[in-house]
């Protein structure tokens, strides 16, 4: 009888794997992410591992959060041999990106994106990035935070206005590190070397310690070192100036794989346990980044090819202090977080480009004239950027338990950031009676301080109605003040679009000398913004048992209002994101298999759009709305103990809702109806940086190989084709970035805490496209000019990269 009850249970068993296996054959026809987050269950090889994330503030099993989440844990980030941003959000399907280099990176959720141009002066983003506890959002681009000894990155897409704020409009990334713990010595060092195809070698040195200080206390220390190798040519070439006939070359900074990077930087995390109830845990980590060269290829010079004339360098240093307080009154959890942030970059950047272009369309070359007042043979322009960022954010919430029928989190916060921008355009030999005060040989200057501050109360609880049925309601309620100070202009000796005059219209101010901060020629710049109101989230869940469950939520976001620095021009004004969605959280077949659904309809609701206007000057205006309607959902299965398959996905058809007409000059309003040539983006257009697919599906097998632990894996992305811009003209210029497929391979074998990793990244060279841009407005920059090469340049994903990489842990 015992015999018969085996034979057909096994037989069930055999049914389940089958239909499984049917399911995933169908699946892995459509390219889906991996979003393995963990390892199996100690004890039961074919169940999947909790994965534990704090996407609500509290810790929780992912499967059991009504939201839908992409985490990528400490083994999937290994497994997948990541070291940096691009590595991970290719991985995540409801992210995406542009980029011009490390760095220097705006992030989208779910398709909310006008393509902004990331200028220091533009609208905040509209992803909030948080680096443990403490926001790191910065208008200057994602920090490329080096991927190691990291516990986990949490992927929120949607608003998350309730919890995360003015900057987590249409989503949160959060990166998670690893803490001291006393449990024990432990630590470990990995080395690698790498080599990028059409490029040169690289290499990472990482390691951490944690090291335990009596019963109640541990540090943990952790450093890295990264080169990666560079695969952009500056090839020789020349150029001659229309207005002067005089011609230069690039002999000086052609090189081969000119754009390699160097990144290196360390972490110190004590914790001390001050009783049973209270920890402290205070965090320093800081980052060095810097690098020659540009990321971006220009298609008229050729492939992996550039013409530069003078220095491109960038040197990116920052660090964060921070400090986490955790402890209990009576039953209630009381959580305070405080950091301060500071980042500094200074850059080079050749604009020869923009000399040689407005030359030719403009005849700008006999405006640029020495101190004789004679033009300029060769006026090649360059800048010199400084970017000196900080921000410091307070953090107070108390939290009930989550086995109280009614439980709830309630918080202030409190977050200031502050910008000192520098952009000095220079000409050498430039007259100095033509440059603004104090600053001989430039043409334009910008020399802002800008401030963003923004306080908040917020709170979110949620009533058991019953064992299977839950519903929850949030609130956020905030005030914004901005401000942008300083001078921004031409010298005195320009007599249009000067500066120093009030004639670049009726919102400017006359260069007045109110104060000589950063050595300001004069303050002709001199703008504040305020604002306030709410945020909502509701939710409901039903859990139909332990394994499975669906949710239903509306949710708001908003991003503050803003100023542009033009005179022009008036204030834009907050945009707003409406989020309807619907969810299924699932396991299946003793948790090997785990199906996670969602799908959304957003309105976003006068959206901020920035670009580049007359004079390559940024221009912020609202757009009207966008639609985006959507689904993304993941799959893991566990389909024997040395398989696992992984994949997920999200398909979003995100468009304009009607004619963009442009805004009014003075007012700042969006004008409601246009039609032919005034139409800036037609009703229905694509936004931008979001293809309509992204996906990718990951294989793993694990076998035994003398007496070692062996795997292969094996990981397939794809995604279609994207718009680079929403305008007609950026359309026109610029075009659309192809689909492209990538393919990663990786083995290795581990033994006694020792492992041995090889990988391919990119396996058949795949030449996929990130980010299109051009140095000034693309109508002349992108114009066809006869005998100079387009300045349109093409990020490209990085060549086929191979690597090897030992490790240990003790």
């Amino acid at each position: 009888m015992n015999v018969d009850l085996e034979a057909a249970r096994m037989l069930r068993a055999g049914r389940r794997r089958a239909m499984v296996g049917a399911l995933l054959a169908g699946t892995m026809l459509s390219p889906l992410p991996a979003l393995a987050a963990g390892a199996a269950a100690e004890g039961d090889a074919n169940t999947i591992a909790e994965v534990v994330v704090t996407a609500q503030k509290r810790s929780e099993n992912i499967q059991d959060v009504p939201a839908s989440i992409q985490a990528l844990g400490a083994v999937a980030l290994e497994r997948l041999n990541v070291n940096q941003f691009q590595d991970y959000i290719k991985y995540t399907p409801s992210v995406t990106f542009q980029t011009l280099a490390p760095s220097q990176t705006s992030i989208y959720m779910r398709g909310v994106s006008s393509g902004d141009n990331a200028n220091h002066s533009g609208p905040l983003p509209s992803v909030g990035v948080y680096l443990d506890e403490q926001p790191i959002t910065t208008i200057g681009g994602v920090l490329d935070v080096h991927a190691y000894d990291l516990e986990r990155i949490e992927v929120l897409p949607g608003p998350q206005g309730t919890l995360y704020g003015a900057s987590s409009q249409a989503g949160t990334l959060r990166i998670i590190t690893n803490k001291p713990t006393t449990d024990g010595f432990h630590a470990g060092y990995d080395l690698q070397g790498t080599y990028v195809d059409h490029g040169e070698a690289g290499y990472i040195a990482e390691g951490f310690v944690n090291q335990p200080l009596g019963e109640k206390a541990a540090v943990r220390l952790v450093g890295w070192y990264e080169r990666d190798g560079g695969f952009i040519d500056n090839t020789p070439a020349t150029r001659t100036f229309p207005t002067s006939g005089a011609t230069i070359d690039n002999a000086a900074v052609a090189k081969k794989n000119f754009n390699p990077t160097d990144t290196f930087g360390g972490r110190a995390a004590l914790k001390v346990d001050l009783d049973e109830n209270w920890t402290i845990s205070p965090t320093i980590i800081a980052q060095e980044q810097k690098y020659k060269g540009v990321f971006g290829y220009q298609p008229s010079v050729g492939f992996l090819q550039v013409n530069r004339f003078q220095p491109d360098r960038f040197k990116d240093r920052w660090a964060q202090a921070a400090l986490t307080i955790n402890g209990k009154i009576g039953k209630y959890d009381l959580v305070y977080s405080g950091g301060y942030f500071k980042r500094r970059v200074d850059s080079t950047t050749d604009y020869t480009d923009y000399s040689i272009f407005y030359d030719a369309a403009y005849g700008s070359g006999a405006y640029w004239q020495d101190a004789s007042g004679a033009p300029l043979a060769t006026p090649q322009q360059s800048i010199t950027g400084r970017d000196r960022f900080s921000k410091q954010s307070h953090e107070l919430r108390i939290v009930s338990p989550s086995s109280d029928r009614l439980h709830f989190i309630a918080g202030l916060f409190w977050e200031q950031q502050d910008h000192w921008i520098l952009q000095n355009y220079q000409i050498a030999g430039f007259n100095p009676a033509l440059s603004p005060t104090g600053y001989p040989g430039t043409i334009w200057l910008t020399n802002q301080q800008r401030v963003d501050k923004d306080k908040a109360a917020f709170g979110q609880a949620t009533f058991d109605v019953t064992e299977q049925l839950s519903l929850s309601a949030g609130v956020r309620t905030y005030k914004y003040r901005n401000s942008l100070a300083g001078f921004y202009g031409f010298g005195a000796g320009y007599n249009e679009l000067t500066g120093y005059s009030s004639g670049m219209g009726a919102n400017s101010v006359n260069c007045q000398f109110l104060t000589t901060y950063h050595d300001l020629p004069c303050v002709n710049l001199n703008k504040v913004v305020t604002g306030s109101g709410e945020t909502y989230r509701f939710n409901g869940t039903y859990k139909f048992d332990r394994d499975r469950l669906v949710y239903a939520t509306y949710s708001t976001g908003y991003r503050p209002g803003g100023l542009n620095r033009n005179g022009l021009l008036g204030p834009y004004a907050a945009d707003k994101l409406k989020n309807y969605e619907i969810g299924l959280k699932s396991a299946w077949f003793d948790r090997s298999l785990i199906v996670n659904l969602a799908a959304y309809y957003e309105k976003w609701n006068a959206f901020q759009f920035s670009f580049l206007g007359l004079n390559s000057l940024t221009v912020v205006q609202n757009a009207p709305a966008a639609t985006i309607k959507g689904v993304e959902g993941s799959v893991e299965w566990r389909a024997t103990s040395d398989l696992t398959l992984s994949g997920g996905f999200a398909y979003n058809n995100a468009r304009l809702a009607r004619n963009f007409c442009g805004a009014d000059p003075d007012t700042g309003d969006i004008i409601p109806t246009c039609s032919g040539a005034d139409i800036v983006a037609p009703d229905k257009a694509r936004l931008p940086y979001t293809p309509p697919f992204k996906g990718n599906v990951t294989a793993r097998y694990t076998f035994e190989l003398m007496g070692w632990n062996a795997h292969a894996q094996g990981s397939f992305v794809y995604q279609n084709r994207t718009q680079v811009g929403l305008r007609t003209s950026d359309v026109e210029f610029l075009g659309s970035m192809p689909g492209y497929a990538v393919t990663d391979l990786s083995a290795g074998i581990e033994k006694d805490r020792t492992s041995v990793e090889v990988y391919v990244k990119n396996v058949f060279n795949s030449h996929g496209q990130v980010n299109r841009y051009t140095p000034c407005t693309v109508e002349v920059c992108a114009a066809d000019v006869p005998g100079i090469p387009k300045a349109v340049y093409v990020v490209p994903i990085q060549p086929m990269t191979l690597g090897v990489r030992f490790g240990q842990k003790f």
